[in-house]
């Protein structure tokens, strides 16, 4: 896998090159039988772990993160074509940990790097969600196949900026044409 570029250095074009340019394996395509459990978890803050031991190759963690799925049943699995196995999931399988913002209002375009490299840019087809719990707002944005990333707070304060900026009611942000509305 190539090294993951500069985030800080890319613009939103450059970021939507990138992504349609990383083919990802066709997991979706993948029945093999169930094997078992992974022995892996990835936690809420999404550090991934092997029989309870943090993994600290992030390549490691990226080459995982490309095999992995959804389950119908909402499980998550590691999947090659010839083992499936669970792993356990806190929360949401990717951190989105940076945003890069251009633009203002319907004409804003939000792209995240996720805590594995991995690039979104929030559009209909990637769509922003929040969720209000008990320990405050949960906003997720969706990467793939069913596949979420909880959006890092600092970034979630900046959206909750950008929203509160705006005249849209209820508040929210604009991204790629499509609006997304702060409160669930």
């Amino acid at each position: 896998m190539a090294p993951t570029p500069d985030f800080e250095t890319l613009t939103i074009a450059d970021i939507a090159r990138l992504a349609e340019a990383d083919r990802l394996p066709p997991v979706e395509r993948w029945n093999p039988d169930h094997c078992g459990n992974s022995d892996m978890r990835i936690a809420r803050d999404g550090t991934w772990y092997h029989q309870g031991s943090p993994i600290g190759r992030p390549a490691m963690v990226r080459a995982f993160s490309r095999i992995l799925r959804r389950e119908a049943d909402g499980g998550y699995v590691l999947v090659t074509p010839v083992e499936k196995l669970d792993i356990e999931v806190e929360d949401a399988p990717f951190v989105a940990v940076e945003l890069k913002a251009e633009g203002e209002g319907q004409g804003s375009t939000l792209a995240f790097r996720l805590n594995t490299g991995e690039l979104v840019t929030a559009s209909a087809e990637h769509p922003l969600r929040f969720v209000e719990r008990e320990d405050g707002p949960h906003p997720y944005v969706h990467v793939r196949g069913g596949l979420e990333a909880l959006i890092a707070r600092s970034i979630y304060y900046e959206l909750a900026e950008r929203a509160l900026a705006g005249d849209e009611d209820p508040p929210g942000v604009w991204s790629a044409g499509a609006f997304f509305p702060i409160a669930p």
